[in-house]
């Protein structure tokens, strides 16, 4: 999406009050309560070193044995940070994103990440859908190899500064309201796996037991071997 028709979707939408998207230099930005959030994946770049993906949590639960290009859906795309990760770890990435607002921020920061040498290459393997993923996941014409949940989006962080970000996101898109239908929707799929991110000491999404588990000191990686349909 170029800069013209973003600005313009932008000028289009309904925002809630006090909340407004304007352009911060070339940068699309959610602005409210005095703070700006713009989405900039060079933030990200100290991470997407070659030596450090491979000790990601989610690189490593997201691995798919035998598989030249993986597949995934990210079914929670957010503002994509984890899809980023994913794409530069080598997997070819489906993002979903069902609030508008958030999708713009996003389609704008895939749009400036384009033009960054570092990071042209990894974004070519993601591509952006805006709406339910419910719906996504119910009308693919193939399998994928993962679907990534995150349900818990946009809450999860004790930074203040992180919390600050978040609270912005907070005027527009709740945490996941039907957990069971997002965890059905991601299996019957028919993935190789379901990677779901949770806090550590949450409880299960859904229920469903997982397969194993990858955990780090905040967060976990619930990984559900999906039986194939």
């Amino acid at each position: 999406m170029e800069k013209d028709e973003i600005a313009s979707r932008a000028s289009e939408l309904e925002l809630p009050r006090g909340v407004e998207l304007r352009f911060v230099g070339d940068a699309l930005g959610l602005c409210a309560d005095g703070m700006e959030l713009v989405e900039d994946f060079r933030e990200l770049l100290p991470r997407l070193r070659q030596d450090r993906l491979g000790r990601e949590l989610l690189v490593r639960a997201a691995r798919v044995k035998g598989a030249g290009e993986p597949v995934v859906i990210d079914a929670t795309a957010g503002l994509g940070e984890d899809s980023l990760l994913l794409a530069a770890a080598g997997f070819a990435v489906t993002l979903c994103e069902n609030d508008p607002v958030i999708a713009l921020l996003l389609a704008d920061a895939l749009r400036r990440a384009a033009n960054e040498p570092q990071l042209e290459g990894i974004v070519s393997r993601m591509r952006l859908v805006e709406g339910d993923s419910v719906d996504v996941l119910g009308s693919l014409g193939r399998a994928p190899d993962v679907v990534y949940l995150d349900p818990m989006f946009p809450a999860r962080t004790k930074s203040a500064a992180v919390k600050k970000k978040f609270q912005l996101l907070h005027h527009l898109e709740a945490p996941c309201a039907d957990p069971a239908r997002l965890m059905g929707a991601a299996i019957a799929a028919g993935p190789r796996k379901v990677v779901v991110k949770r806090p550590v000491k949450a409880p299960l999404l859904a229920g469903v037991k997982p397969s194993h588990s990858v955990a780090g000191k905040a967060v976990r990686f619930d990984v559900i071997v999906a039986p194939r349909p």
